[in-house]
């Protein structure tokens, strides 16, 4: 990239944290993932869950504005939710053009 085309963006100022979320297709799994949100007054900025023809269950949630502390928390919390396999997580930033 150009030094003009690099000075022409600069990353979000607020990162977005990611989560996938793979577990056993049972009724309370969802409402258990999504307590450790709301009990801190947080809204998930997306939140999309499906079931597998193996009847497992993969929610991905994504929370703009969240610290990188807060996300690691939730993380090793999302792994401790009973009937919870996986839980990947990963931190994305948008390059959002400047004003030049």
């Amino acid at each position: 990239m150009s030094q003009s085309a690099h000075s022409a963006f600069q990353p979000q100022a607020e990162p977005t944290h990611c989560f996938s979320v793979h577990a056993a297709a049972e009724p309370g799994v969802m409402p258990r993932v999504l307590e450790l949100f709301a009990k801190r007054g947080l809204v998930p900025s997306s939140w999309t869950s499906r079931v597998g023809a193996e009847r497992d269950l993969t929610i991905d949630i994504q929370m703009v504005g969240m610290s990188a502390e807060v996300a690691d928390y939730i993380t090793r919390c999302l792994r401790q939710v009973v009937g919870v396999q996986v839980v990947l997580a990963s931190r994305k930033r948008t390059i959002a053009p400047t004003s030049a």
